[in-house]
């Protein structure tokens, strides 16, 4: 509800913004003007929605001011402002071609968007917040905890963390009546304890909302939490005879669109070949055998970024900050995604998709499904050129964060669709044209 509602208060100002515009322009025939102005603006009006949705401008994670806030915001409008300038001018398919009044309206935008950005970050940060009981003390109840008190413009205050193996049952109607809990959110190990139903129950009474650990763990951080789930979460969220028409479609899109893509990339091989080879030794292209769907193994393509030989001493290791393996030309390749491009013939053979989780070297693998719970999971459908891990945790480098991921493959696998995958390709556009790959 705040997203549209924050999604609405956007196009109220950029329709504001129009409407400024063309009074302060046109006095005397400001509707005429805002008739002929109006339908090539829709089109604007959506670039600067779209651009905000890909800068996660609607992610509430992000949604508080300070810097980090400001500089996104302001780099997602100038972003949308030279996109409209290309637009009028590069496809000159309107009437109008508004100078004056385009520099005008990106003005009104800056100053009514940031504002009203302003204000609404503050309200939400310091507005009306639920009061939240978590019973049960583990690891994921805890970075719950963390997270809730990091990210205040999410709407929830924490009051207190039951521990029943100290506090023992009787506290937690104590607790719920004295900190008036809206929310009460119950971890695994609580429904070892029957007695605090009793209470629960009684409590229903004054419309507390319930919840359990694992499912709010999720709404609140779009990953699923490892220590509370298990083998039935698998069978309850994981079905894919549900996913089936979702499954052929997506395959479709895979195999249309890396034909188009795959068709303009040849154009550029022999310039980008030329240039890797002139810049270090070794080969053009780089294979390298990956786990995919189900576990079966296959070869991913890509442009070579690293030296020659670059693992013949080390052996198989993951790739780190500042790499001195990389190349100088490797570095932009990597952060351009530009050396990912290759794996479109993946694509196009079935082994991969646009979107998944990404291909785990098997040296990797063998490693990883012994310390990490559920890690042979993510290979229930196939690897993917970006994903939802890969767009919201950084490059990987140790099982810690190959856990971390993992809570993100999962989430993607059980929420997976066409406008969630659009939504990542879309973001790792962003991503790619902001350089911030490695």
């Amino acid at each position: 509800m705040k997203k549209m509602s924050l999604f609405l208060l956007d196009i109220a100002a950029l329709y504001g913004s129009l409407a400024a515009t063309l009074f302060v322009r046109y006095p005397n025939s400001f509707g005429e003007q805002y008739a002929n102005h109006l339908s090539p603006f829709l089109f604007i009006f959506g670039l600067w929605l779209l651009v905000f949705y890909i800068t996660n401008l609607y992610d509430f994670g992000f949604l508080r001011n300070n810097l980090d806030f400001y500089s996104g915001l302001f780099r997602a409008i100038i972003t949308a402002s030279v996109i409209s300038v290309l637009f009028f001018y590069l496809i000159p398919i309107f009437k109008i071609t508004p100078k004056t009044n385009l520099v005008v309206f990106i003005g009104f935008s800056a100053g009514i968007v940031t504002s009203i950005r302003t204000i609404f970050n503050q309200a939400n940060a310091k507005g009306f917040k639920k009061s939240l009981l978590i019973v049960g003390v583990n690891n994921q109840s805890l970075e719950l905890a963390k997270f809730v008190e990091e990210n205040p413009q999410l709407g929830y205050e924490l009051k207190y963390i039951l521990d029943l193996a100290k506090e023992g049952i009787k506290n937690a109607d104590q607790i719920i009546k004295n900190d008036k809990i809206n929310t009460v959110i119950i971890s695994p190990e609580t429904y070892q304890a029957p007695q605090i139903i009793d209470t629960f129950y009684r409590s229903i009474e004054n419309k507390i909302t319930f919840r359990n650990l694992s499912s709010f763990y999720e709404q609140l951080t779009n990953k699923v939490p490892l220590g509370a789930i298990n083998q039935i979460w698998f069978l309850e969220n994981l079905s894919e005879g549900s996913k089936k028409t979702y499954e052929e479609m997506k395959r479709f899109f895979d195999i249309v669109f890396a034909a188009i893509l795959g068709i303009i990339v040849l154009s550029f091989i022999p310039l980008i070949g030329l240039t890797i080879k002139t810049s270090s030794r070794g080969s053009v292209f780089y294979r390298q055998k990956r786990v995919g769907q189900n576990g079966k193994t296959f070869e991913i393509i890509k442009f070579r970024t690293m030296k020659a030989d670059a693992e013949k001493e080390t052996g198989a290791v993951w790739a780190q900050e500042n790499d001195p393996r990389i190349t100088w030309l490797g570095k932009i390749l990597r952060k351009t995604r530009i050396d990912e491009l290759p794996q479109l013939w993946n694509i196009l053979k079935g082994e991969m998709s646009f979107v998944g989780p990404r291909a785990e070297r098997p040296e990797f693998h063998d490693k990883l499904k012994k310390d990490v719970p559920f890690y042979e999971e993510r290979y229930i459908i196939k690897p993917g050129l970006s994903g939802w891990a890969q767009i919201n945790y950084r490059y990987g480098s140790s099982i810690t964060d190959a856990a971390e991921k993992l809570q993100y493959d999962l989430y993607y696998i059980k929420n997976r669709s066409l406008v969630l995958d659009l939504g990542i390709i879309l973001k790792t556009i962003n991503i790619s044209l902001r350089q911030a790959g490695r």
